[in-house]
């Protein structure tokens, strides 16, 4: 260790410091969360609703879908309406019209322009006063604000129900017929619409900003970004400057030149005979692209219900396949995807790491790994589909059904039941490590592999933290950390040091330069990654140190993605430092498209959403989305696929990759989505931007302007890239296909090193 010392003890130093920040923090979370109050109380004291009644508003909202069907604080579905800003714009329009009955005998829009502003003046000074009292846990409202949450509650409980009025508005918000059936539990969730809707409107205690700092945009009740929003905003970009320059400056006049090995004559890993575990990794090859060509078919399905929320091409799926259903199935189908082929790559590494050889019954525990995994995603798929359908009891929804929640909608059994999957993946790891581990040699690089393959395993556990009825703002953070943390932060650690290895262990780099570069970027990936957490809580119910640490941090997270091109240049160069390496020519072409889309997609349209002010107006837009596709696909996506055709290539040495396919397979995935984004998703997301911005994020999510012609088209265009990509995603999938089932039966030039190359790769 003695040669990496400084390198280690920055990485912890890091470590200590970032989780620090986002326990302390994380406490603020929970201390200055929005109080949801024991009792609601009109002026003549008669109980509107309680604390408990709120929180049974929440679970009805989840059952339906939850973030899959609009957002609530900006977070969820985008075709919907955000119930938040929704509500809160509906409730300000119904208060000034029964002012303007009461106070001059006239509708609002008959008033003078004096009469207006006297009327709005009163309206921002009742919504903004903070009524609560602390002392006894009540809320009191008064007769006007009582009506109208009354007749905005109606207006929410037919919109839910299969009210006829109502139906061409359903449709143009994707939504099913008789969403919620119960009336009972339809009350309820307007209850928890209007507390969200009341945290966002009234400031808090000693202060002149809102609960959820002035979100949403709202110029009724002058809710506008917050100075410290502008001031940090403008620290985070200062921050990035500074960040990408000292990256820079570090990068020309630190870094050493070390000289590259010389490239082996045959590839090492052929070396060591293949074990039965990684034979078996066959069928995890085979749930990775049927899960991908699933997801990949639902993004169109889910993408045409924004044209035609009610059905397919003239077809009425949405009675039993509707929008928020297809929605959660594409998100968790990627989920499961993306995770299975990271599970394999460490699957297909441990007896590599273990000196060629599986330990006892590794095998076994491979082939109950995949049956596990198999039914956890049959069990979760099915419980939403009963959940969101209401054919599942009201109780058990959470449960096994669906728990409303973004990237985490499957039911708590079955979060269950993928965590220990998760850690049982965790245990086969380190029977094949540990032994490494005690072996001598450097063991640095393999030690950096160790422990994000432990954080992997454990950290997935943050979503035991909340529960059904746990308050949103405290469950939002917890969500945060598997969403962010979790995939963002350790995977992106484990795929930097599983492919360090891999390079390595081939032979083509060097152990100090694998070492030394896998922990640095380590460093640099979890000094904004960690705090960068924050950036996803500015408006969810959090107070305004939550928001510079995220502001600061997250900035920080773009500054080590600059130098991914040269990284990128520096995994192609390798493909001619051996023939052999024309083996995994494509794999190699993969992790190259990585790095591209780790620059653009999380690193340009990520920060175009990171700063306080862009998000203020952006939170809840198609600009989210345009990032998430991008990120999400264009950096895991690509580099689970990666792996997957990695592992084929050596799981059936006999392979011969079909260029044809590989060429549509790749570069169609790659045009198709950047036809995605750059025809339809960004640019929606910007007029609705400007839209956000001049009137209001109430109306850039409406029903009049996310129908007018211009978006309606722009989702249209939409189909082009949609279809490019599907091409793609079937010219993979059928590549994999065909090398697990059919492999070309022409030898490919693999031949074995002379013995002991197995023990040199364990060392």
């Amino acid at each position: 260790m003695a040669k990496y010392r400084r390198l280690w003890f920055l990485l912890i130093g890091i470590l200590a410091v970032t989780f620090t920040l986002l326990g302390y923090f994380g406490a603020e979370v929970y201390r200055e969360a929005p109080p949801i109050p024991e009792r609601v109380v009109s002026a003549d004291g008669d109980t509107l609703m309680t604390g408990e009644s709120i929180l049974d508003g929440q679970t009805a909202w989840q059952s339906v879908g939850g973030m899959q069907l609009g957002s609530i604080w900006g977070h969820g579905a985008y075709q919907a309406p955000d119930w938040t800003a929704d509500w809160l714009h509906r409730e300000l329009e119904t208060w000034l019209e029964i002012a303007a009955r009461e106070e001059y005998g006239q509708n609002w829009h008959s008033l003078s322009g004096q009469q207006q502003n006297a009327l709005q003046y009163d309206l921002k000074t009742e919504y903004r006063t903070n009524t609560y009292d602390a002392a006894t846990n009540t809320l009191h409202l008064s007769e006007r604000r009582t009506e109208a949450i009354a007749e905005t509650a109606d207006y929410y409980s037919r919109l839910f129900s299969d009210a006829p009025e109502l139906q061409s508005t359903r449709e143009n918000y994707a939504m099913k017929e008789n969403t919620l059936p119960s009336a009972e539990r339809r009350e309820r969730m307007t209850e928890f619409f209007f507390w969200t809707a009341w945290a966002a409107a009234t400031e808090r205690p000693e202060s002149d900003v809102t609960y959820t700092n002035n979100w949403p945009h709202e110029p009724l009740i002058d809710n506008r970004p917050s100075g410290e929003n502008v001031v940090w905003s403008l620290i985070s970009v200062v921050l990035l400057i500074a960040g990408v320059g000292g990256l820079i400056w570090a990068w020309a006049f630190l870094r050493k030149e070390d000289e590259e090995p010389e490239a082996p004559v045959k590839d090492p890993l052929t070396a060591v005979g293949l074990t039965p575990s990684q034979k078996a990794l066959g069928k995890y090859l085979l749930l990775v692209v049927g899960l991908f060509t699933f997801q990949v078919m639902l993004g169109g399905f889910t993408a045409h219900y924004t044209v035609e929320g009610q059905g397919f091409y003239g077809i009425e799926t949405s009675e039993w396949f509707p929008y928020s259903l297809m929605r959660t199935w594409h998100i968790q189908s990627a989920m499961f995807w993306i995770a299975t082929g990271f599970l394999a790559a460490g699957l297909f590494l441990a007896p590599i790491i273990n000196g060629g050889k599986d330990p006892k019954y590794q095998k076994l525990g491979v082939d109950v790994l995949f049956w596990a995994l198999v039914a956890v995603v049959a069990g979760s798929f099915i419980g939403n589909f009963l959940a969101i359908n209401q054919i599942m009891p009201a109780n058990l929804s959470f449960m096994l059904g669906h728990q409303g929640y973004e990237y985490v909608d499957l039911g708590r059994l079955w979060q269950i039941g993928k965590f220990l999957g998760i850690v049982f993946w965790l245990v086969l790891m380190l029977r094949g490590i540990v032994p490494a581990l005690r072996q001598p040699g450097d063991k640095n690089l393999l030690a950096l592999l160790t422990a994000s393959v432990v954080a992997i395993g454990l950290f997935y556990g943050a979503g035991f933290f909340y529960g059904e009825r746990t308050h949103i703002s405290i469950m939002e953070y917890w969500r945060w950390w598997i969403v962010h943390l979790w995939v963002e932060g350790f995977f992106e650690v484990f795929a930097t040091a599983a492919l360090a290895f891999i390079f390595c262990s081939m032979g083509l780099v060097s152990r100090t330069v694998a070492t030394a570069a896998s922990l640095a970027s380590a460093s640099l990936f979890m000094l904004g990654g960690v705090p960068g957490t924050f950036h996803h809580l500015y408006f969810s119910g959090t107070t305004t140190p939550v928001m510079a640490v995220g502001a600061t941090f997250s900035a920080l997270e773009v500054v080590p993605l600059v130098v991914l091109g040269y990284e990128a240049w520096e995994n192609w160069r390798l493909k001619s430092r051996a023939p052999w390496m024309e083996n995994i020519r494509w794999p190699l072409t993969f992790f190259v498209a990585v790095a591209f889309w780790n620059m653009l997609g999380a690193g340009v349209l990520g920060f175009m959403i990171n700063p306080p002010i862009a998000l203020y107006y952006i939170q809840g837009l198609n600009t989210t989305p345009t990032h998430a596709h991008a990120a999400l696909f264009g950096v895991y996506g690509f580099l689970a696929l990666g792996f997957a055709l990695m592992i084929l290539r050596y799981i059936r040495p006999r392979i011969v990759f079909d260029e044809r396919l590989m060429k549509v397979g790749f570069w169609w995935l790659n045009i198709g989505l950047v036809l995605m984004l750059f025809t339809s998703l960004l640019p929606v997301g910007f007029i609705q931007f400007i839209a956000s911005a001049s009137e209001g994020l109430w109306y850039a999510r409406s029903e009049a302007f996310m129908q007018s012609d211009i978006l309606q088209t722009l989702r249209w265009v939409r189909t082009i890239g949609d279809v490019v990509f599907i091409v793609g995603a079937l010219a993979v999938t059928w590549q994999v296909v065909k090398g697990v089932f059919f492999p070309d039966l022409e030898p490919v030039a693999l031949e074995t090193d002379e013995k002991g190359a197995a023990s040199e790769l364990s060392a």
